[in-house]
């Protein structure tokens, strides 16, 4: 929980007090390797707060595996869209190894936050911290080409290249994974 508290202090000025308010919609748990945490076709009723390890979001598409985000420690993991509005998940999230999280529960949360200005602030900054990075992923698919995508990721987020497999790099950034190889070949002998 010690990550987690530093997290929040690291979004908005959160006190002691603050923190023994949340404890209540707090709770951990620890996913398998490959284990879902969150099901096509569920609502989202929980922020997952990475703890340790990694996940990824992914949709199924005939059989084939479109990964659309990936997760990692002092990161908050949801479905955005499913959380605010109760609407069913369009994806899955799963463990990509095993994962310790910090579980939110959504309703505790919304009960403490109207009893707290400081929750109140916080659950927006961790919304506002997941919607950024979700569109600045976005934006790297309309705006640069596959070789630029993985330029971008390996200059801003280098632990991803380094723990994601090759295929699930792939299937992210768009390409086939021979592509994908090939990008980094030729990037490399130059």
């Amino acid at each position: 929980m010690e990550n987690l508290l530093s997290y929040l202090r690291s979004l908005t000025p959160f006190s002691d007090e603050s923190w023994s308010l949340l404890q209540p919609a707090l709770s951990e748990k620890s996913f398998k390797k490959n284990e879902l945490m969150l099901r096509e076709g569920e609502v989202c009723h929980s922020l997952f707060f990475i703890d340790k390890g990694f996940s990824k979001t992914y949709y199924e598409i005939n059989g084939v595996t479109k990964n659309t985000g990936f997760f990692f420690e002092n990161e908050i993991a949801t479905n955005i869209s499913s959380f605010g509005s109760g609407q069913p998940s369009e994806f899955n999230m799963a463990a990509c190894e095993e994962v310790h999280t910090v579980i939110f529960n959504k309703e505790k949360l919304f009960t403490i936050a109207k009893e707290s200005h400081e929750i109140e602030s916080l659950g927006r900054h961790c919304i506002r911290q997941f919607a950024t990075k979700q569109e600045e992923f976005s934006n790297l698919f309309k705006l640069y080409s596959a070789q630029e995508r993985l330029e971008y990721l390996e200059n801003r987020y280098p632990e991803m290249l380094q723990r994601v497999s090759l295929t699930q790099l792939a299937s992210f950034l768009g390409v086939a994974r021979e592509t994908l190889s090939r990008i980094r070949k030729r990037r490399i002998s130059h």
